[in-house]
């Protein structure tokens, strides 16, 4: 079970809740505090839970969505992938990478509550392009691709969140998560890479001060590829 349920209090220093955390937690927790902010600011219904041991599948940050609420779940008690995921990268320089997950994460909050979850924009259709003799066969590539488009989506959203909040840190955030990206199945639910790359150049998302609405452009055009 779940350890704690923890309100952005935290986040403003409330020591009682904060001396069960580790200092792991606190700095991941942290790091990732702006986009807190900023989530509260959009009255996004977000509840933080830190578990108190990670499961072997668990990834160090996740978002779920439960009886309308999303829930920021930190895995990172006995989780090796809480090192690996920034293997090779000094701890003074992860904070931004701590927050882009962040901003991936609340992206994927953004849209859960704004209805738009598994939803193409308004003026695409889906053209689907597997073909099976098995039905599950095909549910299994279309819930692929529906991942694999919310991926894409809050991917977009955190360098959107980078090239405002740390436009110094664009290329090494992007880099980073180039990189990650790298390594997926080809057309799974996390092969975001085509959008990645279109997202090289930072500038592409223009001045919005609103980075999950500023992550849509770039999306789109990736969704023409996919």
């Amino acid at each position: 079970m779940f350890k704690s349920l923890l309100s952005f209090a935290l986040l403003a220093g409330a020591t009682a809740q904060a001396a069960e955390l580790t200092a792991l937690e606190s700095r991941w927790l942290q790091a990732a505090s702006p986009v807190l902010v900023y989530s509260q600011a959009l009255k996004l219904p977000i509840d933080i839970i830190v578990q108190p041991q990670a499961r072997a599948t668990d990834v160090p940050l996740a978002m779920g969505y439960a009886g309308g609420r999303c829930k920021l779940v930190l895995s990172l008690r006995g989780n090796p992938q809480a090192e690996f995921v920034f293997a090779g990268i000094a701890q003074e320089q992860q904070a931004e990478l701590i927050e882009a997950m962040a901003a991936h994460e609340i992206a994927h909050c953004w849209r859960h509550a704004n209805g738009a979850w598994n939803a193409l924009p308004a003026g695409f259709v889906e053209v689907g392009e597997e073909t099976a003799s098995d039905g599950s066969l095909l549910a299994i590539s279309r819930a692929l691709r529906e991942s694999r488009r919310e991926e894409a989506y809050a991917d977009m959203a955190a360098l959107a969140w980078t090239r405002h909040s740390h436009p110094q840190a664009y290329g090494r955030v992007h880099g980073w998560l180039r990189s990650v990206r790298a390594g997926q199945t080809p057309r799974g639910g996390h092969d975001t890479r085509a959008w990645v790359e279109l997202a090289s150049d930072g500038s592409r998302f223009g001045k919005a001060e609103a980075p999950f609405e500023d992550a849509a452009p770039l999306w789109k055009e990736g969704l023409l590829q996919d």
